[in-house]
């Protein structure tokens, strides 16, 4: 089987994640693999390496970084037989985590290399930027723009922006609709997830899968730091239905309404766009590498199944 490793070396702690990349030149050599070690040089390149790979044959792409390496790498995977393998080493780890994937390297790069079970998971898009983890606006777009400038990244790192943020909050009036239903709804964010976390265990979705070709769509009402410390408290204990802050949808296609253009994040990565968000799931289309014993989905074993056509994006 031929295997692309995709390095990216900025990603979450650089100087740790540097030293990984002698660490796998190494265990590639060491176990006779039959593949290439490619190393990222700026934003989308990951995507165009990924791309390359599976035009070479690759039948296994494994994405070293973060959120942002993992969601660059799937664009190219996406309706091929390629399957993505995971080595998580950014800040949040949200898909990582959500599929059970091991986060220290070494267990991890057995996974990816070894016999990982296939299952064919849901992807969303965005406004035609594609996500495979969460998007979201408001707020959550802020948070994600303040992010990406620092240079120490973490938890700790995270939950400092996040207060920032909140300090300059504004809410917005947005429309949503679900295909079915239509209402109005002052928000302070939008997020819409495919797996149930952003990461770090900070559950935006509790319950939401990425096999059901379903999206998950949170809104949360403004509220005052007190009750931006409950919602908090919510995300990490996997609550966050109980607040009375919160309204959840879900369904397959969104479209949301805001009053003027501004960000959006997929996967962490901020974008501009305009007043109107369509948000769409690509049911099962996206091989992954995962654990035997994930029971966060179903598992097809074909290498290759028929629904699978090389379609480069």
């Amino acid at each position: 089987m031929k295997i692309c490793f995709i390095f990216n070396p900025r990603s979450g702690r650089h100087a740790r994640n540097a030293r990984l990349f002698p660490w796998l030149r190494e265990f590639i050599s060491a176990r006779g693999l039959d593949a290439s070690l490619m190393v990222t040089e700026g934003a989308g390149h990951a995507t165009e390496l990924a791309r390359e790979a599976v035009q070479r044959g690759c039948l296994r792409i494994v994405a070293v970084g973060g959120d942002g390496t993992m969601n660059e790498v799937a664009q190219a995977l996406v309706h091929t037989p390629a399957a993505l393998a995971l080595i998580p080493c950014g800040s949040g780890n949200g898909l990582a985590l959500h599929l059970g994937l091991p986060l220290r390297a070494p267990a991890a790069l057995e996974l990816a290399t070894g016999e990982g079970r296939i299952a064919a998971i849901d992807t969303g898009v965005a406004n035609g930027k594609p996500f495979f983890n969460a998007m979201g606006l408001g707020l959550d777009a802020d948070v994600s723009r303040r992010f990406n400038q620092l240079t120490r990244r973490g938890l700790p790192a995270y939950a400092r922006t996040a207060f920032a943020a909140f300090y300059h909050r504004k809410s917005e009036h947005c429309t949503i609709s679900t295909g079915t239903r239509r209402e109005q709804i002052e928000t302070l964010l939008i997020a819409v997830a495919n797996s149930d976390q952003y990461g770090n265990r900070a559950y935006i979705a509790p319950g939401a899968r990425v096999d059901d070709g379903q999206l998950d769509l949170v809104a949360i009402r403004p509220v005052g730091l007190g009750g931006a410390l409950a919602l908090g408290v919510h995300l990490f204990l996997a609550s966050i239905d109980r607040s009375p802050s919160i309204r959840r949808l879900r369904g397959s296609r969104f479209l949301i309404e805001r009053p003027a253009p501004g960000l959006i994040h997929t996967d962490g990565e901020t974008h501009a766009t305009g007043p109107t968000v369509e948000v769409l799931v690509r049911p099962r289309s996206l091989r992954v590498v995962l654990p035997a014993n994930c029971e966060s989905v179903a598992f097809t074993d074909d290498p290759a199944p028929a629904g699978f056509a090389l379609q480069l994006p």
